[in-house]
């Protein structure tokens, strides 16, 4: 881990050497009060990190907004994969937009392209209406786009508030010209924020060449508690290959399935 006058580099330090707001992604009660004690200044959460992030039960909003006084801001992606969704796919979007509002969400995250890789301005707008007095953050789907200048002035007209980029690379520190050059485009009209594999030894670089006041981390370490799991079989199931793909009920084996079951 990375120092600062000899001292471990925690979430806390982060904040006292950069001045930048800290927000930690979090899928859990322990991950979010680790991150809050941390010093994190607002928190992202998530269902299934393994699948860069879904819609969290309502559940765990409640449970995570009963113990932290930090902002939650929820993440409302109705599946992995990527970021064109149907007509039914919206309409879920929009019933997790209330039931984050009810059980506490101090914000929105969220991100919908158009079959051209563009930010769908139709649907976003929809989704920022619905949020409300919630801001909205547009995640990362923003990396995806062809022009990350047309779809910052995109994300603007709709009413978005924050913009979760590492500039359109892997990386945001591989971003830094490209975060910077967003900075400067943005002129205080839509907040950007750095994010993508931002580790300790990356964070004041990002920060200072970048101009960005917020960052976004993950921050985790391995974990294992459960003694009782089984270990000669493995029931998670492999992520398609493809980024932009997912997994999806089949009719016709589920009808061939069935057909054989009922023989």
């Amino acid at each position: 881990m990375a120092t600062t006058c000899g001292a471990p580099l925690t979430i806390d330090a982060v904040v006292q050497v950069t001045r930048c707001l800290v927000e930690a992604c979090v899928d859990s009660v322990d991950s979010a009060l680790a991150a809050a004690r941390g010093g994190a200044g607002r928190l992202e959460l998530c269902a299934s990190l393994c699948d860069a992030g879904t819609t969290p039960s309502a559940g765990m909003i409640a449970a995570v907004k009963a113990r932290v006084a930090i902002p939650v801001f929820v993440i409302v992606r109705p599946r992995g994969g990527g970021f064109v969704y149907s007509d039914r796919e919206l309409d879920v979007m929009r019933r997790d937009i209330d039931v984050a509002r009810q059980f506490g969400a101090d914000g929105i995250v969220l991100g919908a392209l158009g079959e051209n890789g563009r930010v769908d301005v139709k649907r976003t707008l929809e989704l920022v209406t619905a949020a409300d007095d919630l801001p909205v953050t547009f995640h990362r789907a923003f990396d995806c786009t062809p022009d990350l200048g047309q779809a910052l002035e995109a994300l603007i007209v709709c009413g978005v508030r924050r913009v979760l980029t590492s500039g359109g690379a892997t990386t945001a520190l591989e971003g830094i010209e490209s975060l910077a050059t967003l900075v400067l485009r943005a002129a205080g009209r839509i907040q950007v924020m750095a994010g993508g594999g931002i580790r300790e030894k990356a964070v004041r670089d990002v920060v200072t060449r970048s101009g960005v006041g917020e960052i976004h981390v993950r921050g985790t370490k391995v974990v294992g508690v459960d003694r009782t799991a089984c270990r000669h079989i493995r029931l998670r199931s492999p992520l398609p290959a493809d980024e932009s793909s997912w997994e999806e009920t089949d009719e016709e084996r589920i009808r061939a399935i069935v057909a054989v079951a009922g023989e």
